[in-house]
């Protein structure tokens, strides 16, 4: 059976096991091993280990029975050992609810006998305490203090509380009987206020922050707690404002008093409060008057930066104050200081804002027309300037006499800098220093301000004098400075188109008055874009004028019929070339004085006008064959320049041109084919007639016919 055991050794494989078994009975292995393999000792043994198996699971059987008989025994006497445990338990418990009522009773007995001793025991301490208040009230009755308490200084705390009492007392004694005792109370209560406060003074200098609290508690009876606390209040700021910045210095006493007074008073919310009141009403408003006072009627340029340095500065310090607790509404409480401060100032505020702007404009104006040593002419204003400026815009004539301004553009970067640098401050100021309700209303009068000043007095009285400087379409070698307007005009109204969206735009932008402000800047923008318009139409004309004088005196006849129509030595004509150098320095002009697509726009009229010109002069001429062939040299000359425009509209005019002039020189059989072609086949056919009659050969070749 050992033997047996050991064949069950865990994990337990049957296949494994009868190997094993096998393995063990001798001739019984699978190769016989020493002895050979013998089926029926195998067999033999196979038997023999069936009845080992079977006895042996019958003696386990009896094993698993009798642990099972012990268990259930076990488990019978556990169950009856759980009910007795449940059932001293629940006596337990009933003896706990006993226990538990029975203190209940005694803790009411206990109660209602501790009520019993108070309503015995209060009224006894109040007759105590009366007979004790009425031994001292005799003391003054009598004018003789003999108590220890009222002679020894130590125990001044007790006789305060003593002489609070008395004199509460004495304030419902009748007057005509008691009158002489009620003013000794009376001067004794002052007198330990009096010795109370020194006290507390003395400890504050002391820095004893533990006496000032016990003195501080005594006196919150006392009706002099409110001098208490403002001599404390006077005592803080003394030393501290040992600097000239009186916020800075206000900033750093705050902050140490309140740490101080959270550890001294039992109400520091109101004594910070009443610290930062008396700081604001005194030392703050004191400074506020001294700084603008002084300069309010000498120099309101420094008198305004002063008031919104300070105001700006109070704010700040406000901001700061938030911090500490000032009780429940403290940012309404910090407003109302501010507004009693500068509620004085800031009602003028905006008339001397105005006031100041008005003058320094006027004269940063005038400095700059006295640096030019102009006098500024009056520009009409009413019905006969309208008149005038729609009969200029219709007939482009010149209604006064032509101003010779040598090159000089009345438009002045650094003016226009200093006017809207003022102007900035101005809105910076207006922003800080407005009622939130009257800031867009104060926005926009400073902003009409800045258009009057820039816009009117500079830019469109810059454009005025422009448009009377630029000469007659029919003047020789003009000088056209308009252009050089221009381009300073639209820098100039750039920053001021910046400064109305970064400075202004923001301070009305959610108010009636942006509608204003937009009406007002798209009104002046037109009446500026109107003078430029007319201005850049007169300078082309100029331009075109200039064109047609040098096509005038440089273009002679005999350019286009030579006496030697073999000998011709030249690439283009001189008034060609003269005419291309010119057009070529007054594209660049414009491309320089212009942006965006108005360069694009001005070089389309300029290309146009140039093209008609060209196109109206060459029908001036007859053309021989090589005359026609010279023609032909100048337009791709002309052509050439035209590219310098990149614009397609008039490189494509001259391209047409350059096709028409092809009819000076094709040979008339092909003259069908030519006006066919792909440039030609389009134009009106009395126009290609008209450049056919311009041939020499015209009447002679009977070329008319090709027209009929």
């Amino acid at each position: 059976m050992a033997t047996t055991a050991q064949l069950f050794e865990e994990p337990f494989d049957a296949d494994e096991y009868i190997e094993r078994l096998a393995w063990r009975t001798p001739g019984g292995g699978s190769k016989g091993g020493a002895e050979a393999f013998d089926p029926k000792r195998l067999l033999e043994e196979f038997e023999n280990h069936i009845e080992e198996l079977k006895q042996l699971d019958e003696k386990i059987q009896r094993r698993v029975e009798k642990l099972e008989h012990q268990c259930h025994r076990e488990a019978k006497e556990f169950a009856h050992k759980v009910q007795d445990l449940q059932r001293s338990n629940q006596v337990a418990f009933q003896h706990f609810q006993e226990l538990d009522e029975h203190i209940s009773y005694v803790a009411t007995k206990v109660c209602h006998l501790g009520d019993q001793l108070e309503g015995v025991n209060t009224p006894r301490q109040r007759a105590v305490e009366a007979q004790r208040l009425m031994t001292y009230f005799n003391e003054f009755l009598d004018g003789d203090l003999r108590s220890d308490v009222f002679n020894n200084p130590d125990k001044i705390k007790e006789a305060a509380d003593i002489i609070q009492k008395l004199h509460l007392i004495a304030q419902e004694l009748p007057f005509d009987r008691f009158a002489d005792v009620k003013a000794k109370i009376a001067s004794k209560y002052h007198d330990l206020e009096r010795q109370l406060i020194q006290e507390f003074t003395a400890a504050q200098r002391r820095g004893e922050i533990g006496r000032m609290r016990e003195v501080a508690a005594v006196l919150l009876h006392f009706k002099g707690y409110a001098h208490c606390v403002d001599v404390y209040i006077k005592q803080c700021q003394e030393g501290a404002y040992l600097r000239n910045d009186v916020f800075e210095d206000t900033a750093v006493l705050c902050q140490r008093v309140n740490k101080q007074v959270g550890e001294v008073f039992s109400s520091p919310e109101t004594v910070m409060a009443k610290l930062i009141q008396n700081i604001f009403e005194n030392k703050l408003q004191a400074h506020v008057k001294e700084k603008l006072d002084e300069t309010r009627h000498s120099d309101v340029e420094q008198y305004l930066k002063n008031l919104y340095d300070l105001y700006t500065r109070t704010t700040a310090l406000a901001t700061k104050l938030t911090e500490f607790n000032l009780g429940s509404d403290k940012h309404t409480f910090l407003s109302k200081l501010i507004k009693s401060i500068f509620s004085s100032y800031l009602e003028s505020y905006i008339d001397m804002e105005r006031e100041y702007l008005r003058s320094r404009g006027a004269m940063i104006l005038q400095r700059y027309y006295d640096s030019k040593n102009h006098q500024k002419r009056l520009i009409g204003t009413g019905s006969i300037q309208e008149l005038k400026e729609r009969i200029r815009q219709r007939t482009n004539l010149s209604l006064g006499p032509v101003i010779d301004t040598h090159g000089e553009t009345f438009l002045s970067p650094e003016l226009v800098v200093n006017l809207l640098q003022e102007t900035r401050h101005a809105f910076e100021r207006c922003h800080r220093l407005s009622d939130p309700s009257d800031l867009p209303k104060n926005a926009f009068s400073i902003f009409l301000l800045l258009v009057d000043h820039l816009c009117v007095e500079h830019i469109d009285y810059a454009l005025e004098i422009g448009l009377s400087a630029i000469p007659s379409s029919d003047a020789k070698n003009a000088n056209l400075y308009f252009l050089d307007v221009v381009q300073q005009a639209n820098s100039i109204f750039h920053l001021f188109d910046k400064q109305f969206n970064d400075q202004l735009m923001p301070l009305i932008s959610s108010s009636p008055k942006l509608a204003e402000c937009l009406h007002k800047k798209k009104e002046v923008i037109e009446q500026m874009e109107v003078k430029l318009d007319t201005g850049i139409d007169r300078t082309i004309n100029c331009m075109v004028g200039q064109m047609k004088h040098i096509l005038t005196t440089e273009q002679k006849k005999t350019d286009f019929r030579p006496e030697d129509e073999n000998n011709v030595m030249i690439q283009y004509t001189t008034a060609c070339s003269k005419v291309c150098v010119y057009v070529s320095r007054q594209v660049e002009h414009v491309r320089k004085s212009m942006d965006g697509k108005n360069v694009d726009t001005v070089l389309t009229e300029l290309g146009v006008r140039f093209h008609r010109l060209i196109h109206e002069h060459l029908q001036q001429y007859s053309y021989s064959s090589m005359g026609g062939m010279l023609a032909i040299c100048d337009v791709a000359e002309y052509r050439r320049c035209a590219k310098d425009f990149r614009v397609p509209l008039v490189l494509q005019l001259f391209d047409t041109l350059h096709a028409l002039c092809n009819l000076l020189v094709v040979a008339p059989d092909n003259l069908k084919q030519v006006c066919s072609g792909e440039q030609l086949t389009n134009l009106d056919r009395n126009l290609l007639h008209a450049f056919v009659q311009l041939r020499v050969d015209y009447r002679s070749a009977r070329l008319g016919r090709h027209f009929s």
